[in-house]
C-alpha cells in the first residue's frame, strides 16, 4: 500500500533521529551525572583546602602571639581556627571514604593532630619556649601545609582529568552528530529520489492522461503498475474513461438521431422556418424558408423591414413576438402569387452552447386572411343592406307613434314602442358592425390633430357625469404632472368613442355610490389612459377575450352586443397603440390603453 511505502521510506530517517536523540540523552545524563558531580566535588575540595590552609596559617600566627605573652587572646583565636580546620577536615574525611583520596586525608589528619599536640603546652603556659621546641612546632605546621598541598595537587589533577574526559566526550559527541547529520542528508536525498521515482511517475502519467481526456482523447489509459492507492486511482481513471467513451457514443447517437428528427421535422413543415443567430444571420432554414429566401423581398439574406424590426426587438429583449391579429400579417410574393404570413418570432437562448438567437416562423394565413376579409366584407355588405330597410321601418314606426293615429289600443301602442326600441338597438348594432368593418379593412381613416389632454378629458368627464351622477356615482379625473399642458396627436372623435364606451361600461357595472376614475400618465414615447371602476369584476378566464367581437362574459346581467370593446381596440390599434384589461373579482376592473405622443 502507498502508506506502507511511505512509512518504509521514512523509517531509516526515523531510526537515525531516534538513535541520535538517545545518544544525546545519554551524553546529557553523563554530563549532568558523574562528570558534573566529580567537578563539583573537586571544586568543593579545593575550596575547602584553601580555607584549611588559611586556618593553619592563622593557627600558626596565634601560636606566635602566645609565645609573646598574649596567651588568652591567642587561645581564643587558635581554638576558633582549630574548630574551623577540624570541621573542614571531617567533611574531607567523610567525602573521601572508599576513594584513593582517603589515604591523603588520613595523613593530613595525623599531621594536624601531631601539630596540635606539640603546641598545646605553649598555648597553656605561654612563653617563648626553647629553640628546639620552636623548630619542632614550625616543622609540624609545615608538614600540615605540605599535606594540604599534596591533597590540593591530587584534587587539581583529578579536576584536570575530569575536564579531559568532558573534552573527549564533547569531541566524540561532535563526531557522532556530524556523522548522523551527513548520513541523514544522504539518506534523505536517496529516499526523496526513490519516493519521487515511485510516486511521481504514475502521477505524471495520470496527469498526461487527464489532459488528453480533457482534449477529447477518451482512448487514453493510465498504466496500472501497482496494487496500492495509485494503482486503484489508475484503475478508477481507466474505468471513468471507459464510461465516458460509452456515454459519448450514446450521446453522439442520440444527437444524430435528434438532429435527423429535427431535420425531418423542419423539412416536413409547410410553413417557412428560419433560425437566426444574434446578429440576424440565417443559421438554419427549412425547404419552405429556403424557397422564400430566394425571393426579392429577402435580397441579400435580409428580412423585410417590418419583419426585421420585430426580429431586432426580440433579439434585444429576449421576449417572444406572438401576434394573433391577422392585421399583423405581412404580404410576401412567392413566385407569381402573393401570400400572407403571420410572423411568430421565438427568442432562443442556450447556456450550454452559448447560442443566442431566434426562430422566425412564418405561418401561412393566406386562406384565413381571405376568409377573414370575406367575412368582414360579408358583415359590412349585410349590415349596409340591412341598414336601409331597417331605417325605413324605424321611420315608419316613429311616424305611427308621433302622428297618434286614432284607433290604436294601449297594447298596439306598446307593441309599436317595443318595435321602435328594437329598431333603434338593431340600428346601433348595424352602425357598430359597419364601423368595425371599416376599421378592420382600413377604409376608415383617422383625422389626427394636436389636442390638449386636460381640456379633452374634462370634456369627456362632463359628458360622463350626465349619466353617472343620476346613478349616484362619482367621477374623478387625474392628469399626471408630467402631462400638465401637454398635447397629443390623435383623432379626438374616435378616441372620444373609446372613452365613452369604457366609461359607459364602468357606470353600467358600478354600484350606486361607486367611484369611477379616469387618469392619464406618461410613459416613454406614449400616453397611458386608464378607466377604473368598482364593479363586480371580470372572471380571469374571460379577461383575455373581452375584446373579441360578440363575446360577453358569462353570468352578465347587463345587456349588450359585445361589439363596443372590439371597436375600441381597433381604434386604439389604428392610433398605433394597444389596449388591455386587468380585473379582480369583487374589487373592480381597469381598462387601460396607450397611444403614441
Amino acid at each position: 500500500m502507498l502508506r506502507t511505502r511511505l512509512f518504509l521510506g521514512l523509517l531509516p530517517l526515523l531510526l537515525i533521529l531516534v538513535g541520535t536523540g538517545a545518544y544525546a540523552i545519554k551524553v546529557d545524563r553523563e554530563l549532568a551525572g558523574s562528570l558534573s558531580r566529580d567537578l563539583v566535588q573537586n571544586y568543593r575540595a579545593i575550596s575547602a583546602l584553601l580555607q584549611m590552609r588559611e586556618s593553619a596559617r592563622l593557627m600558626s600566627s596565634a601560636l606566635g602571639d602566645a609565645r609573646f605573652g598574649n596567651t588568652l587572646a591567642a587561645q581564643r583565636a587558635f581554638e576558633a581556627q582549630r574548630a574551623t580546620f577540624t570541621g573542614l577536615l571531617m567533611h574531607q574525611s567523610t567525602g573521601s571514604v572508599g576513594s584513593p583520596r582517603a589515604t591523603l586525608v588520613a595523613a593530613l589528619d595525623r599531621e594536624f593532630q601531631t601539630f596540635v599536640a606539640g603546641v598545646e603546652p605553649v598555648l597553656r603556659g605561654g612563653g617563648a619556649g626553647s629553640l628546639s621546641e620552636q623548630k619542632s612546632d614550625s616543622s609540624a605546621i609545615y608538614r600540615v601545609l605540605g599535606a594540604i598541598e599534596t591533597l590540593s595537587k591530587r584534587d587539581a589533577a583529578a579536576a584536570e582529568q575530569t575536564a579531559a574526559r568532558v573534552e573527549q566526550l564533547a569531541a566524540t559527541t561532535e563526531r557522532i552528530l556530524l556523522t548522523a547529520i551527513v548520513g541523514a542528508v544522504i539518506l534523505s536525498l536517496f529516499v526523496a529520489w526513490w519516493l519521487a521515482a515511485s510516486l511521481l511517475r504514475p502521477i505524471k502519467a495520470l496527469t498526461a492522461s487527464a489532459v488528453a481526456v480533457g482534449e477529447g482523447d477518451l482512448d487514453r489509459t493510465v498504466p496500472e503498475v501497482s496494487g496500492d492507492e495509485l494503482g486503484q486511482l489508475a484503475h478508477a481513471f481507466n474505468a471513468m474513461s471507459a464510461k465516458l467513451r460509452s456515454y459519448r457514443e450514446a450521446t453522439l447517437a442520440k444527437v444524430l438521431r435528434t438532429q435527423r428528427t429535427m431535420e425531418a421535422t423542419l423539412t416536413s413543415a409547410p410553413d417557412p422556418v428560419f433560425v437566426v443567430d444574434r446578429d440576424g444571420t440565417h443559421a438554419v432554414r427549412n425547404p419552405a424558408a429556403t424557397l422564400l429566401a430566394a425571393e426579392p423581398d429577402f435580397a441579400g439574406g435580409k428580412f423585410p423591414p417590418v419583419l426585421a424590426e420585430a426580429l431586432e426587438r426580440v433579439l434585444a429583449s429576449g421576449e417572444h413576438y406572438l401576434p394573433t391579429d391577422y392585421g399583423r400579417a405581412i404580404a410576401l410574393r412567392v413566385g407569381r402569387d402573393e401570400r400572407h404570413y403571420l410572423p411568430r418570432i421565438l427568442a432562443i437562448g442556450d447556456k450550454l452552447t452559448e447560442f443566442k438567437g431566434a426562430a422566425v416562423i412564418l405561418q401561412d394565413v393566406t386562406k384565413f386572411r381571405l376568409l377573414d376579409d370575406a367575412k368582414t366584407n360579408l358583415v359590412g355588405t349585410v349590415s349596409h343592406e340591412l341598414k336601409t330597410p331597417l331605417t325605413s321601418l324605424r321611420m315608419a314606426v316613429y311616424l305611427l307613434l308621433e302622428q297618434k293615429i286614432d284607433g290604436l289600443t294601449a297594447t298596439q301602442r306598446e307593441l309599436l314602442e317595443s318595435a321602435r326600441d328594437d329598431a333603434d338597438r338593431l340600428l346601433r348594432i348595424l352602425d357598430n358592425l359597419l364601423d368595425l368593418a371599416r376599421l378592420e379593412a382600413g377604409a376608415s381613416t383617422l383625422n389626427r390633430r394636436q389636442v390638449e389632454l386636460a381640456p379633452f378629458l374634462e370634456e369627456i368627464a362632463r359628458e360622463t357625469r350626465g349619466f353617472a351622477e343620476p346613478a349616484g356615482q362619482t367621477l374623478t379625473v387625474t392628469v399626471a404632472p408630467a402631462l400638465a399642458g401637454a398635447s397629443v396627436m390623435i383623432d379626438p372623435d374616435r378616441l372620444r368613442h373609446v372613452f365613452m364606451n369604457l366609461l359607459t361600461n364602468a357606470s353600467k357595472y358600478s354600484p350606486a355610490g361607486g367611484a369611477i376614475a379616469l387618469s392619464a400618465s406618461a410613459e416613454p414615447g406614449f400616453v397611458r389612459f386608464a378607466v377604473h371602476d368598482q364593479g363586480p369584476g371580470i372572471p380571469a378566464d374571460s379577461v383575455a377575450r373581452v375584446f373579441d367581437r360578440f363575446y360577453r362574459a358569462p353570468d352578465q346581467e347587463k345587456s349588450g352586443a359585445g361589439l363596443g370593446l372590439a371597436i375600441a381596440r381597433e381604434i386604439v390599434v389604428a392610433h398605433g397603440g394597444s389596449i388591455a384589461c386587468t380585473s379582480t373579482m369583487g374589487k373592480g376592473t381597469e381598462f387601460h390603453f396607450v397611444v403614441p405622443r
